[in-house]
């Protein structure tokens, strides 16, 4: 089992020389991320609950656009944002080089395959969230690390890269969920720091995350879930600091 302190530590030791940037990056993942209002009319008398029927319909139309226009950014460019900051991280968590994230993921022969994943994954989830709320949650945290693995090949192919971030998350939701609320305390403290101190958080959150995905998709190689190929990883060589570091 992988172990939440031996993670945290390997992203404290990767964020020393690059926090800032590595900031900046985990606000391009909040921005390219995506939100809901409602209210009730009092009857009065007939004039007075057209008249607000009105004025509630305009608002509906304005809230749709809005949430029209949200929906279409998230996909044409929120996407490929995240994934870029994903590889950002990955690359970074293995001491590579981070230069060009955001071109490999705008990357015609990459864009098509990335908006197909995420846009389906992000039907699962909402069709999931439908049934009840639970199901949906928990298909969230399956799900998760197809970010990740778009980031290491966005052509492997929309039901290929959801099943395998199933298969990797097979056992390991609830201890992400743990590990989430390790940072509960962090959160805490950036929202008494003018609420602003929560952005400070994010790079040291998503920086243990990629490692978390690191150990993952050791695990899930040597189990034959995927190959090398698979991921576009060359050698051994990217499989540093994971092969029995954090499995037992």
């Amino acid at each position: 089992m992988w172990d939440r302190a031996e993670l945290k530590s390997l992203a404290k030791e990767v964020l020393k020389n690059n926090y800032w940037k590595a900031f900046l990056i985990s606000l391009v993942i909040l921005i390219s991320g995506g939100g809901s209002s409602g209210g009730g009319p009092v009857s009065r008398n007939a004039r007075e609950t057209i008249g607000e029927w009105v004025d509630y319909t305009e608002y509906a139309i304005i809230i749709i656009a809005v949430v029209i226009l949200l929906a279409a950014f998230r996909i044409l460019i929120g996407y490929a944002l995240e994934i870029g900051s994903r590889k950002y991280f990955v690359q970074s968590a293995q001491y590579k080089n981070d230069i060009g994230c955001y071109d490999f993921a705008f990357n015609s022969g990459n864009f098509k395959g990335i908006i197909s994943t995420m846009l389906l994954r992000d039907i699962y989830i909402f069709l999931w969230t439908l049934l009840l709320i639970i199901p949906g949650i928990v298909k969230s945290y399956a799900y998760r690390m197809v970010p990740y693995i778009l980031a290491d090949n966005p052509k492997l192919g929309a039901d290929n890269a959801i099943t395998l971030s199933r298969k990797m998350m097979d056992g390991n939701k609830f201890e992400l969920f743990v590990l989430e609320l390790s940072f509960l305390g962090w959160y805490l403290l950036g929202l008494l720091a003018l609420v602003v101190g929560v952005l400070f958080v994010n790079p040291y959150y998503n920086a243990t995350e990629a490692q978390l995905y690191l150990a993952l998709r050791s695990k899930a190689i040597d189990l034959g879930h995927c190959t090398y190929e698979d991921l576009n990883i060359k050698n051994n060589s990217d499989r540093i600091n994971h092969d029995g570091y954090y499995w037992e």
